[in-house]
């Protein structure tokens, strides 16, 4: 007969486990995905303080040569405009989709990242509010980018009407571009000045805070064909088309240059005012916090 061991409790049950579910806690929208869907306004403006730094840091040589060409490149405003204005003639349709061709200059100088005096009243701008300081730096920078950005439009001016390279019909076109431009009281050139500089800051605002070229591209060309129908002056892109007229013997270099200061003028006033000083004022506080 086998010996039995003494009889043993079965084991205990294990103690059973409870789940806990948790709810993921959402993304914030800046980083859903890994992609960046929209900026505040204190991280745009730091990203313009940046932007401001790295432009204040480049040699006067290098600032020179982007300032020429980005003189240079905003030809392709007029150069766009007037080839299809050649094309469809002078009716309010024609000029209408002639004008949709404007922000050619435009996207080719700021996806570039060349030099466009306008956008200086931007960058630079903001990094002096905020630190007070690089006065001397951006007056430098203002001084070359905009002196380049001159030159540049009179070298365009010269190769599309010295040369014979563009069409007759289109040098036609870009002359009556550049007569229209400066028609009209000193007054009204500011004040347009004023817009066109409000427009092309503000452009740059927005560009600084996009992720992707694509977009940068659409508010190029969104904000930009809003100067070239509305006819606002802005100091570089129309300096082409008027030195273009000035080239052919329709203009004295006397009267552009009193059009150039009194759109200067008011481009920097839209921009430095209505955009930076705006967007510095709203952002005070955070970036006193932080």
């Amino acid at each position: 007969m086998a010996k039995t061991g003494p009889i043993q409790d079965p084991p205990p049950n294990p103690p059973r486990r409870t789940r806990v579910r948790t709810t993921p806690k959402p993304k914030p929208a800046e980083t859903m995905n890994g992609i960046s869907t929209r900026r505040t306004a204190a991280e745009i403006y730091t990203s313009v303080e940046e932007n401001g730094r790295a432009e204040l840091k480049r040699t006067g040589r290098a600032l020179a040569f982007s300032g020429l060409a980005g003189g240079m490149g905003m030809g392709l405003t007029g150069i766009g405009v007037a080839s299809v204005a050649a094309i469809l003639g002078d009716s309010p349709w024609a000029q209408f989709v002639s004008m949709l061709f404007y922000p050619l200059g435009f996207i080719a100088v700021v996806i570039g990242r060349a030099q466009l005096f306008t956008e200086n009243t931007l960058y630079p701008v903001a990094l002096v509010l905020s630190e007070r300081r690089h006065l001397l730096e951006t007056a430098k920078l203002w001084t070359l980018v905009f002196t380049f950005n001159v030159i540049g439009a009179v070298v365009f001016a010269a190769l599309a009407i010295k040369t014979g390279a563009l069409n007759p019909e289109v040098t036609k076109a870009l002359v009556s571009l550049g007569r229209a431009a400066v028609a009209g009281m000193l007054l009204h050139v500011f004040w347009s000045g004023v817009i066109g500089g409000w427009i092309i800051a503000l452009m740059a605002w927005i560009v600084s805070g996009s992720s992707f070229t694509i977009g940068q591209i659409v508010v190029v060309w969104s904000l930009t064909v809003v100067v070239g129908m509305g006819h606002f002056a802005h100091c570089i892109a129309s300096s082409g088309e008027i030195l273009s007229a000035v080239f052919s013997g329709y203009v004295s270099f006397a009267t552009y240059s009193r059009w150039l200061a009194a759109a200067t003028a008011g481009n920097i006033a839209g921009g430095v005012i209505f955009v930076t000083l705006l967007n510095f004022g709203q952002v005070t506080d955070t970036k006193s916090q932080e």
